[in-house]
């Protein structure tokens, strides 16, 4: 029996996977889409003068070898001057396509000077492009000739001036010691008198180009003939086709840059052979041509015509190049032979090569054709701007007047006279030295004289070294120069030791660095005060000196040069005490100074806080008086005081009772009326306290029966009071006044105005103002008027209390003890309060309430009744401020 089998129910899928094949067919084309738009190329114009040598399809665009584009049309242009060249670009050329990019078309040419665009032979002309700056663009125009430098070559480019182009052209080499070093590439008319060649010089070359270089023309054949034979010159056999250029090096100072413009001679001789110059004498004895001219022996030029002329002869002479530095118009020339005396025999070779022709070099540069003297012996070098100064020795050594003076056995100068000196202690030589070694003296510098035989024995044997005659007729100094760089002025002194070993002291002293502290006093330092920084001594006093303009001393001090790093803008120095007491409740600190120091006096170098701002990036070379006024950066005024103040040393300088400065010294001034006071504003304050119109006060006790004013210094004696300036200009000299200005001491926002009165009575400055018995304010000052009639008492009342008063104020004087007896009414007292019998005091009523109509200012003016009137009393403002 067949069984059956049951039927199997399959679920039909939502989704097939070959719906996948459009989908990736759709991305595919869509991708294939975008890069076909984005390689399709960039069309661009470019305009030729005509379309010789290009060819729609054919003709390619070419960047260093790699075609970047290709001709797809040719049309005429609008004015029929040109065609305008259609071409697709690569895609990858955007970057290069700007304003200033360049083409032009290459095809092949021969020239003397070489074959260029070889390549196209075989490849066709093709457009070649130079990349440039710019915007974007699209339209160009071709250029008629390649630049004169391709895309990738480096190197330098410079100009050259000539009065003719000869036989040079484009491409023309550029030669270095005959080497090819670069090429001519283009050349141009500049106005109607010169040629300008642009030549380039390859980059591994261009270093051998110096602002100094010469260029010459190597074009053709030179031919010199003479009976010594004919000489034949030529750089290159593609200098005889072509023209060529070569050039030296110079003195190898600065280099060349892109740019820089050079002269073109016509040889190498008239570039490097020197300068020519002429010289006139009356006769020709001695000098023929052929004869040297030198300077300090070696030979630097030569006399190259003699010519006889109306007023004598003319010499033409050529000096070498590198030497042409010391011909100036004010140079000297002067004949010089062999020279026979006592001392010996100089230039003695001159007996048979004959005499040379010296130069002393000027100091004025011209450009101009030079003609110049020749005179017979050497000129006065007396007239020249010599060097002079004096050495002192402590005893003569022997040399005479008129000996050399000597560095390195080379004269540099003379001893022109010997004496001793106005105290009878030392030996002085005057020295003149020549104006060319005036920079081998400076500070620091010393003599030695020369010994004419030297002996040295010892067990090895005997040493004898001599000098040449001339130092054993006359002796010699020498000269040790120091290591400073500011060069010696005239008229100093310096010193002539007795040999090298007794001047190893001074040269100890030349690894010293010198300064120059100020100060207000002697500091008592001397000669040898040791300077400290942390205990160590770092050097030492060299000078003190008294300036006597400004009363002030200058101390001149050397630092070694090992610690000068230590002199910054926040560097200060002080005076040392030597002993230094400080007693307090914790005890008794005695600090001593070293023995040295105790003796002679010392300084100590320090720094500030570098958080402190300083006045400049300059070291601060003052002399405080001691640690607290160098750390606090004070300040240096001096004061004028009247003749009977009685402030002395460390009295106080002092700003509504805080303490911003101190006196230092006190003296009588010449005058007998005043004092001088030096003083010291600490630095946070100076800024406040240095205007030009600060006012300084004296502040002494004043004893009344109103009570004491100042009272402290009953104790700690007068000091100096100070209120502060507003103006920008600072000054150090101030005028201290007797007293303050009685506007020192109004409030800023008080209500001040002034009262009228004929006698001034028992009223003074401080006199209270009374409202209703209370005191709210007082008399700041007072003045007679110009007419003698009037007193103007100048008062002020405080904030609080400045609604008080207005145009209907009254005041009257309510001083002391008033007493009125009538014959029928009897007698009157009227008293105020215990302050006003022995002080006196002024009291004022107010009728009307103050408002903006009868508000006062500063010069408001009242008068001062001698009684109250009754009315007064009942008046009542209705409101108060």
């Amino acid at each position: 029996m067949t069984q059956i089998e049951s039927p199997k129910i399959v679920k039909k899928k939502l989704f097939s996977p070959i719906w996948l094949l459009p989908v990736v067919a759709l991305i595919l084309g869509a991708w294939l889409g975008v890069k076909s738009i984005k390689e399709s190329g960039i069309e661009i114009l470019i305009h030729f003068p005509s379309a010789t040598g290009i060819d729609i399809g054919k003709t390619l665009v070419k960047y260093q070898g790699l075609t970047v584009g290709k001709v797809t049309d040719i049309g005429i242009d609008d004015d029929l001057k040109g065609v305008n060249v259609k071409v697709i670009m690569d895609y990858r050329a955007d970057p290069f396509l700007n304003k200033n990019t360049l083409f032009w078309l290459v095809k092949p040419k021969a020239s003397i000077t070489g074959v260029e665009g070889l390549d196209t032979l075989f490849s066709g002309n093709y457009i070649a492009l130079q990349p440039g700056d710019g915007r974007s663009a699209t339209v160009f125009e071709a250029q008629r000739e390649a630049p004169a430098i391709l895309p990738g070559s480096e190197g330098l480019m410079i100009e050259l001036k000539s009065p003719k182009l000869g036989s040079i052209d484009v491409g023309s080499p550029v030669f270095y010691r005959q080497a090819p070093v670069g090429s001519i590439v283009s050349y141009r008319l500049d106005g109607n008198k010169q040629i300008i060649i642009s030549a380039f010089v390859q980059e591994q070359y261009a270093h051998l180009v110096n602002k100094d270089s010469h260029f010459w023309n190597v074009s053709g054949l030179k031919i010199d003939a003479s009976l010594a034979g004919i000489k034949v010159s030529t750089e290159s056999i593609a200098s005889i086709l072509a023209g060529g250029i070569s050039f030296d090096t110079g003195s190898y100072t600065e280099k060349a840059q892109n740019g820089d413009i050079y002269n073109l001679y016509e040889d190498e001789l008239t570039a490097i052979g020197g300068v020519q110059f002429s010289l006139t004498a009356s006769s020709s004895e001695d000098v023929n041509e052929g004869t040297a001219i030198t300077y300090r022996g070696i030979v630097i030029g030569e006399i190259e015509k003699v010519t006889l002329t109306d007023a004598g002869v003319q010499f033409i002479a050529r000096v070498e190049h590198h030497y042409k530095a010391l011909i100036t118009s004010d140079s000297q020339f002067w004949i010089s032979g062999a020279e026979l005396s006592l001392k010996g025999v100089k230039n003695v070779s001159r007996l048979v090569t004959g005499s040379v022709i010296n130069v002393l070099p000027g100091t004025q540069i011209t450009e101009e054709a030079m003609q110049f003297e020749l005179a017979s012996h050497a000129p006065d070098l007396l007239s020249q701007d010599k060097l002079k100064f004096t050495v002192v020795a402590t005893t003569h050594t022997g040399v005479s007047n008129g000996a050399q003076v000597r560095y390195k056995q080379l004269p540099i100068g003379q001893i022109t006279s010997i004496g001793l000196s106005k105290d009878f202690s030392t030996v002085e030589y005057n020295i003149e030295i020549q104006p060319e070694f005036k920079s081998l003296l400076t500070k620091g510098s010393f003599f030695v004289p020369e010994s004419a035989i030297a002996i040295n024995a010892s067990l090895e044997g005997v040493n004898v070294k001599t000098r040449d005659l001339t130092t054993m007729l006359e002796g010699a100094i020498s000269l040790i120069p120091g290591n400073s760089e500011m060069l010696l002025s005239a008229n100093s002194t310096l010193t002539l030791h007795e040999s090298i070993e007794s001047a190893q002291t001074l040269y100890a002293q030349q690894q010293l660095t010198p300064f120059t502290l100020t100060s207000i006093d002697g500091a008592d330092l001397a000669e040898g005060s040791p300077i400290y920084y942390k205990k160590m001594q770092i050097g030492s006093v060299n000078k003190v000196n008294w300036l006597a303009k400004t009363d002030k001393f200058n101390i001149d001090i050397n630092i070694d040069n090992k610690f000068v790093p230590l002199i910054k803008p926040t560097t200060v120095f002080w005076r040392n005490d030597a002993v230094a007491i400080n007693a307090s409740l914790a005890g008794v600190d005695i600090n001593v100074a070293p023995l040295k120091g105790a003796i002679n006096g010392s300084i100590t170098l320090g720094h500030i806080d570098d958080r402190v701002d300083t006045e400049s990036n300059q070291p601060n070379l003052r002399l405080y008086d001691n640690k607290s006024l160098a750390l606090m950066q004070a300040k240096v005024i001096n004061l004028t005081l009247p003749v009977s103040t009685k402030v002395s040393e460390k009295a106080a300088i002092r700003y509504q009772g805080h303490k911003i400065g101190e006196v230092s010294q006190v003296k009588l001034n010449q005058d007998l009326n005043t004092q001088n006071a030096q003083a010291y504003i600490y630095g946070h304050y100076v800024n406040h306290f240095s205007a030009s119109d600060t006012e300084f006060f004296i502040v002494d006790a004043q004893i009344s029966l109103a009570g004491i004013n100042a009272p402290e210094t009953l104790l700690t004696g007068p000091y100096i009071g100070v209120i502060p300036g507003n103006s920008t200009e600072i000054i150090d000299n101030f005028v201290a006044q007797p007293h303050s200005s009685f506007e020192a001491t109004v409030p800023k926002d008080a209500l001040a105005f002034q009262l009228v009165d004929d006698q001034l009575g028992s009223i003074k400055v401080g006199t209270p103002l009374f409202f209703r018995g209370i005191k709210v304010g007082q008399i700041d000052g007072y003045r007679l008027d110009d007419s003698g009639i009037e007193i103007t008492l100048f008062a002020h009342v405080n904030a609080e209390y400045s609604h008080l008063i207005n145009q209907t104020s009254q005041f009257w004087d309510a001083s002391g003890i008033k007493l009125d007896v009538g014959l029928f009414s009897g007698a009157q007292l009227e008293t105020g309060s215990l302050e006003t019998i022995l002080a006196g005091g002024i009291a004022f009523a107010t009728q009307d309430t103050t408002s903006d109509s009868n508000s006062i200012n500063a010069t408001e003016r009242f008068p001062l009744h001698e009684n109250m009137q009754d009315e007064w009393a009942q008046w009542r403002p209705t409101q108060t401020k």
